[in-house]
């Protein structure tokens, strides 16, 4: 550490910053999950009492979690995949048709509540797109309350979420792309590498791991912290709890009840299927080019 310490000054501030307001908050609720806070009285310890409440009271919370699975299990490995593929396909168009169509796929998620378009399509009278169209077309004799039925709820807010999916991980795959040295082409080519996927498997891939890691943590994530989206579309609480997810019944108890240590809770298992989740795909990412 003394031979570093230049180092470690330098760091010292995003590591203060990054404790602080990262680090700290994430164990202070982890302790609040075992009490009982109302935001009034001082925090009452009531060990696992919360958590048996979860599992064994909380209905509503069993539906988020079978609600939360379904988004990551779809939208996360889809959303994941079709960033790298539109990333590779990109890359190989000249620099400023590649700058176009970087934009014009990043655009979505980056342009704030433009997902109330969305909105527009699914709203439930005949001025509502789809309604206008699919009766236009005879597919229909009244309108659909598309976002009010709760068979509709759950895949409309899906495709909207995969929509605005091509972000961060997005980017992260386009700069990967670019700095993969193409000298190694050439040598995959005299050492046996005979087609395109062959150099995505053995020599792409593996010279870009850093931002498949960093890819993959963003779109789990994502995919595990859908919240607004489903509020924004299918209100709050949504039909019959149709869209409820983890994050929003969160914000149930967190915003609205204000029984934080419940809510501290329910963001303690958040954090640890998250966790857990980012460990199995940094296990899977590690056998690439194997």
């Amino acid at each position: 550490m003394k031979k570093s310490k230049h180092s470690y000054i330098l760091l010292a501030p995003y590591m203060i910053l990054f404790s602080v307001f990262t680090v700290l908050p994430v164990v202070i609720s982890i302790i609040l999950s075992f009490t009982y806070f109302n935001m009034l009285e001082f925090p009452k310890f009531v060990g696992w009492h919360n958590y048996s409440r979860l599992f064994l009271e909380d209905d509503i919370f069993l539906v988020a979690i079978k609600n939360t699975i379904l988004f990551a299990v779809i939208t996360g490995p889809i959303s994941y995949i079709a960033c790298f593929v539109f990333a590779w396909i990109i890359n190989e168009l000249s620099p400023k048709l590649r700058a176009f169509m970087t934009l014009v796929f990043y655009a979505p998620s980056i342009s704030g509540n433009v997902f109330f378009i969305w909105l527009m399509i699914f709203s439930g009278d005949r001025y509502g797109i789809a309604n206008g169209f699919l009766i236009k077309w005879g597919l229909l004799m009244e309108p659909v309350q598309w976002l009010k039925i709760e068979a509709y709820i759950l895949p409309i807010i899906i495709i909207v979420q995969l929509w605005l999916s091509l972000g961060t991980g997005f980017l992260a795959f386009i700069a990967g792309l670019q700095t993969v040295d193409r000298t190694l082409y050439e040598a995959g080519a005299v050492d046996g590498v005979r087609n395109r996927w062959q150099e995505l498997w053995y020599i792409t891939l593996p010279s870009m791991k850093p931002q498949l890691m960093f890819g993959a943590v963003i779109q789990l994530t994502t995919s595990l912290a859908v919240a607004d989206v489903s509020i924004a579309l299918a209100g709050f609480p949504s039909v019959n709890y149709a869209a409820e997810t983890i994050v929003t019944h969160l914000i149930d108890y967190g915003t609205t009840r204000f029984e934080m240590g419940y809510a501290s809770s329910i963001a303690t298992i958040l954090f640890i299927i998250m966790l857990g989740t980012n460990l199995i795909v940094q296990k899977l990412l590690r056998k690439v080019g194997e």
